[in-house]
């Protein structure tokens, strides 16, 4: 459905059927509420706010309710914004209760508010009736708060990704100590969390320690250490750059006490991420969508629960443009006049999906043939060829139709069927 006739579809379900409009102010504590009556836009009754609480929320239903019984409506209908957090429990609590919850974008409603008054002035009271009449004019979306074993992914995504930032966040703090205070150490461990390297990190992290010992001493613990694959020449190379290294000298049991956190922190969020990764591929195969997604070369478990984490339940989709959208990949033009300015994408669309089809574009250009091919294809075709970001983008957006397709056809990958004849055809010509 086009923008144009969705709109149309919204200002029908307000109108006319006779719908009271609800606009809510989100906030933590309390929130504000104003009304507008449906079919002429007008005010009804004053501003009021009512608590984030049962008590809040029966408040706001009993001035609703007299509201709508007052101006004759049919339906109420409640519109707020989706940001942060705070507005899924009032708004599980009203579709609990069978109202219609609606959503409208926090940009339209920042525009909104400098239109008016041409003020960004922000006060509750006056957001609320923003939001009211953005809804009255159709400018809203559906609300979708997922259940069941949806909404499991989703928190099971949610949990994934910041785990794997905390954990990220880890690794740079034990670089950034290892850079002061060994900064050679990396020339001899390129992996930093192999079980030679966090030996040494753990017993011997600086070169004062490590050359207290002898090299056959330092060769036995680093043998035993990783299983003997690691011996006699690396601890000949741990002891050279031990000896030159220009590493700070100074304060280095607080240094050594640091590093122990670190080290003692990955470790916490590297078994943290394995419990939800583990959990995460259980939720996949509940959902049933497993073999089409995995039927992919160079999809993995957690590249498939955590799209359908972020993307929910692929039934309430009609096109996988929907998709494209929501993860901000739709493409932007900048063009005024003669001027044409460059097309980009969006951006405006969750950015773990996003992040996640890039990372997942990363793995299909180096294990996937035909995802290879078109990447190649892109970057040397005679008319616009792309850079390698660009096609990167185009290779997510793919990936995503593909995916969208096997579930909603419930089929698997086809790598005769993935790029079409006439893809197959400009790729033949190219070659």
């Amino acid at each position: 459905m086009n923008k144009k006739n969705k709109r149309s579809s919204n200002l029908l379900q307000v109108r006319e059927t006779h719908a009271l409009i609800v606009g809510v102010d989100i906030a933590k504590k309390s929130h504000w509420a104003r009304m507008l009556d449906g079919k002429s836009g007008i005010e009804v009754d004053t501003a009021f706010n009512f608590k984030n609480s049962t008590e809040g929320f029966e408040r706001l239903l009993g001035r609703v309710s007299r509201a709508k019984e007052r101006i004759g409506a049919e339906k109420i209908i409640v519109a707020m914004e989706p940001s942060g957090h705070y507005w899924k429990p009032l708004a599980s609590f009203l579709l609990r209760v069978g109202i219609t919850v609606v959503m409208v974008n926090p940009y339209h409603v920042k525009k909104q508010k400098e239109l008016d008054d041409n003020s960004p002035t922000k006060n509750d009271r006056k957001d609320a009736l923003i939001i009211a009449v953005l809804a009255w004019q159709g400018r809203f979306f559906g609300c979708y708060l997922p259940k069941g074993i949806w909404a499991e992914l989703r928190g099971y995504t949610q949990s994934r990704w910041q785990q794997k930032r905390k954990l990220n966040a880890a690794l740079n703090n034990l670089v950034a100590i290892m850079d002061e205070y060994f900064p050679e150490y990396e020339e001899v461990f390129k992996n930093l969390l192999g079980k030679a390297s966090m030996h040494v990190l753990a017993h011997m992290p600086f070169p004062e320690y490590i050359l207290r010992l002898t090299g056959e001493e330092l060769a036995k613990e680093l043998k035993s250490a990783s299983s003997n694959r690691v011996g006699r020449k690396r601890a000949a190379l741990l002891l050279a750059k031990a000896r030159e290294s220009i590493g700070v000298r100074e304060g280095l049991r607080a240094a050594r006490m640091r590093l122990a956190h670190c080290l003692e922190e990955i470790s916490f969020w590297k078994k943290q991420l394995a419990q939800t990764e583990e959990v995460m591929t259980d939720a996949l195969f509940q959902t049933g969508l497993a073999v089409n997604l995995l039927s992919i070369k160079g999809v993995g478990i957690v590249t498939a629960a955590s799209f359908l984490g972020e993307v929910g339940d692929l039934a309430r989709y009609e096109d996988w443009r929907q998709l494209r959208k929501l993860a901000g990949l739709n493409l932007t033009e900048n063009s005024s006049g003669d001027r044409k300015g460059k097309t980009g994408i969006s951006k405006r669309g969750r950015p773990g999906l996003r992040g996640l089809l890039y990372q997942a574009s990363l793995v299909m250009v180096a294990k996937n043939p035909e995802f290879k091919a078109l990447y190649q294809y892109l970057k040397t075709r005679r008319e616009n060829p792309l850079k390698s970001k660009q096609a990167l983008v185009v290779i997510s957006c793919k990936l995503l139709r593909v995916m969208f397709t096997l579930v909603k056809e419930n089929r698997l990958y086809d790598p005769e069927k993935v790029l079409g004849a006439y893809r197959q055809q400009q790729l033949r010509y190219a070659a």
